[in-house]
């Protein structure tokens, strides 16, 4: 009922209810908007006033729960998804933080790497009642950081400090991205929220392709470290573990330390040690734990003007312009029966060495948060199964193997030689071999290489001549593929940088589909990226709570 005047009008229950909503309300948009539109709030907030029919000043706050580019039309547009609150304020806090209580004194389970996986999995362990003891091979996430500088500096690779090996795992000065596919394993909203607990912006919590940069993901790795330590866990840097000794109630676990060799005692192993950990690979094999051949995808860097990118993709001479992050691309192709596609696109970023030991180059791609760099880059790589080493024996020394297509570590070894080939034709430094694009897709050997970010330095080289032919000839025609596809990406202004080999893991650990424990070893929880179960931050993440949770219903049992 309404007054109005001196009558009384009755107004119906259904507009009386919208009455009330937009006296006091939150209500969700799904938004579709121009970026100048959709990246400042004021103008933003002055569409959704229009949108549900309010003045701007009605609006109390708006909250951007999604939000996502399509630029694959002329006109790139953003799609938001928003809390809109009317006359009542906004949440204090985003999400609901994880509750740690005080583990000391509880059972104790030994956490091998301090990775994505390893973290997680020690923080689940807290919340299930277990005290995590964590041991890392590497330094903590700061004095890592000296490590990783003179690998451009010095060209001097730390096999125990790396980008491969350190608190935070590969991830950490990899670039933070966030984005997965692998959704049926477990929360990944789950492990965003326990990323921003830890002090990551809540922007991870709206992007569809989060991303937390390598300038501010160590002090997010710092602050789960001494979350892990307040709860009454342990967290052991410089720890490299040497051998698994089963006894009746679980494991002595030896490591070496500084200070000597070191033995801790569990009823668990979680073994989160990166896809790179190639001597704990070897000393499983030596001991009869399981493990089978698997895929993995090998390739180069490729390089580009972050510019030139953004006016591909966004289809403008003005490139991002103003208000779009620098711009992201994902191509994938099938040649002669093998996929080919872009891995690990980093906008804005830098192609950084990631040999994890000496004779080896490796390259990987890092962004900072800002994305605000002069060169974007990817790996582009080509499907290897494992019957596809039959066809390059020759050339990687994998005859020592009778049938490389079986055998455990014959991909491992594969990944080996070709990094020692790259190191070779990069001047036996970290100085990488290189080749413009428009010359590789040729076969042509470059006069002179563009200025590149990769800091150690290039050298030019036939990467299409010497690369194994079968990975040389699919990249060079998906190049051309992609080049129709985009025009102006195939371009003598990339560089192709060798190599980009360590995107999977080049075995799997055999566990139990159930519990997650390997066959041979009971307690042993082979756990993440380097376990063959993992690929990347989040998925690695969630394989790293599934296995903390499998170790508790273990040591419940």
């Amino acid at each position: 009922m309404q007054k109005n005047g001196g009558s009384v009008r009755i107004v119906p229950a259904w507009k009386a209810f919208l009455l009330y909503l937009r006296a006091a309300m939150i209500q969700q948009l799904q938004l579709r908007l121009l970026p100048e539109q959709a990246y400042q709030f004021p103008v933003l907030r002055d569409v959704v006033a229009q949108e549900i029919g309010v003045t701007s000043e009605a609006i109390t706050d708006l909250r951007v729960r999604r939000r996502s580019i399509d630029a694959r039309q002329r006109r790139v547009m953003v799609n938001l998804s928003v809390d809109v609150y009317v006359g009542e304020p906004a949440p204090a806090v985003d999400f609901e933080p994880v509750a740690y209580p005080c583990v000391e004194g509880r059972e104790e389970v030994v956490v091998v790497g301090a990775g994505p996986g390893g973290l997680f999995a020690a923080l689940r362990l807290i919340e299930l009642g277990l005290r995590p003891i964590v041991v890392e091979r590497g330094k903590d996430v700061h004095e890592r950081k000296r490590d990783l500088a003179r690998i451009s500096r010095e060209h001097m690779v730390d096999p125990e400090s790396n980008y491969s090996f350190g608190e935070g795992g590969a991830g950490a000065y990899s670039d933070g991205k966030l984005f997965t596919r692998s959704k049926k394993r477990g929360s990944t909203e789950k492990v965003l929220r326990v990323f921003c607990q830890h002090g990551a912006s809540t922007d991870i919590l709206v992007d569809a392709h989060p991303h937390i940069g390598t300038d501010r993901l160590p002090a997010v790795i710092e602050h789960m470290r001494e979350q892990i330590r307040r709860c009454g866990g342990d967290v052991y840097f410089q720890t490299k573990v040497t051998a698994l000794k089963p006894e009746a109630k679980g494991f002595t676990v030896v490591a070496e330390t500084p200070q000597g060799e070191h033995a801790f005692r569990a009823g668990a192993v979680i073994l989160a040690t990166g896809h790179s950990a190639r001597d704990v690979y070897r000393y499983l094999y030596d001991n009869n734990v399981s493990m089978e051949q698997k895929g993995i995808a090998v390739g180069v860097r490729l390089e580009h003007p972050s510019e030139l990118i953004d006016r591909i993709q966004y289809h403008s001479r003005e490139g991002r312009g103003r208000f779009l992050p620098a711009a992201e691309y994902s191509y994938v192709e099938q040649v002669e029966g093998r996929g080919v596609y872009s891995f690990c696109m980093c906008p804005g970023g830098v192609v950084v060495p990631a040999a994890s030991g000496p004779g080896q180059v490796v390259v990987n791609g890092m962004s900072p948060a800002s994305r605000g760099g002069r060169w974007s880059n990817s790996g582009m790589v080509v499907e290897v199964r494992p019957q596809d080493l039959s066809m390059m024996t020759e050339l990687t020394g994998l005859s020592d193997y009778a049938t490389p297509a079986l055998h455990p570590l014959a991909m491992l070894a594969f990944q080996e030689a070709l990094e020692h080939i790259a190191w070779l034709q990069g001047g036996r430094r970290q100085t990488a071999p290189a080749q413009r694009m428009a010359d590789f897709v040729n076969g042509r050997l470059s006069a002179d290489l563009p200025a590149s970010s990769y800091a150690p330095g290039l050298l030019a080289s036939p990467l299409h001549f010497w690369m194994p032919r079968p990975i040389a000839t699919r990249l060079q025609e998906a190049f051309r593929r992609f080049g129709r596809k985009s025009h102006g990406f195939l371009t003598n202004e990339a560089t192709v940088i060798g190599l980009e080999t360590r995107t999977s893991a080049p075995l799997r650990i055999v566990r139990d589909a159930a519990t997650l424990c390997s066959p041979s070893l009971p307690g042993l929880f082979p756990c993440g990226e380097g376990a063959g179960y993992a690929g990347g931050i989040v998925s690695a993440a969630i394989d790293g709570e599934r296995c903390a949770e499998a170790a508790a219903q273990y040591l419940a049992l």
